[in-house]
């Protein structure tokens, strides 16, 4: 199906803050070939995220973070979660570089290689947020410690944690965010290639 299998016959803006909420009216092809009837569906506008699990091959070790998340505020274990390093990606910014960038605000680790996992939407039933998902080389030695922007009111600890302890924490459900699940599980089965690539070839920036 394309664009021209739905058509959108209004949108309204119901909330503009940091974030945005719409209201559409619209109604789409079906797989027998006719039209549905018009539908009402409220979508939730956040804009489009990258994140990126550090690891370091040599260590094998992989870096964490652990924030508060509002999401999560009445969800089993608490508002604060095991995550990846991860942020929102302003006009003219790639992904890549959102990872990059975000790896030393709140983690304090340089990204010297980056290899794409995949890219996923969040929760396509009631919002347009995409992920870009990556993987990259980091030395994390000396990771550790409090960062974050306080302007922007974050409060995040970093630690290195072995990957067989990573894997450990995601199977004890101690790790419940789909980045982290969706990168560990993905290291998991690319771990030996990705030590033979990283341990034989320069950095690619």
């Amino acid at each position: 199906m394309s664009d021209g299998d739905f058509e959108i016959i209004a949108r309204d803006v119901l909330f503009q803050g940091f974030f945005r909420i719409d209201r559409y009216r619209l109604r789409h092809r079906l797989f027998s070939g006719a039209w549905s009837d018009e539908i009402v569906r409220e979508l939730f506008e956040r804009g489009h995220a990258a994140a990126v699990l550090p690891y370091d091959p040599v260590r094998d070790e992989v870096v964490l973070i652990k924030q508060f998340r509002i999401g999560a505020l009445h969800a089993p274990g608490g508002p604060w979660l095991l995550e990846i390093v991860a942020g929102m990606m302003e006009s003219e910014e790639t992904a890549a570089e959102v990872v990059r960038r975000e790896a030393q605000e709140e983690a304090g680790c340089r990204i010297e290689a980056l290899v794409p996992i995949c890219e996923y939407l969040v929760s396509p039933g009631g919002t347009s947020e995409r992920i870009s998902l990556f993987c990259g080389k980091v030395d994390a030695g000396g990771v550790g410690g409090l960062h974050g922007c306080s302007a922007e009111g974050e409060d995040i600890r970093a630690n290195a944690v072995g990957f067989e302890e990573a894997l450990a924490m995601l199977a004890a459900g101690r790790i419940n965010s789909a980045s982290p699940i969706i990168a560990l599980q993905w290291l998991s089965l690319n771990r030996d290639r990705l030590r033979r690539d990283w341990s034989a070839k320069a950095p690619v920036r």
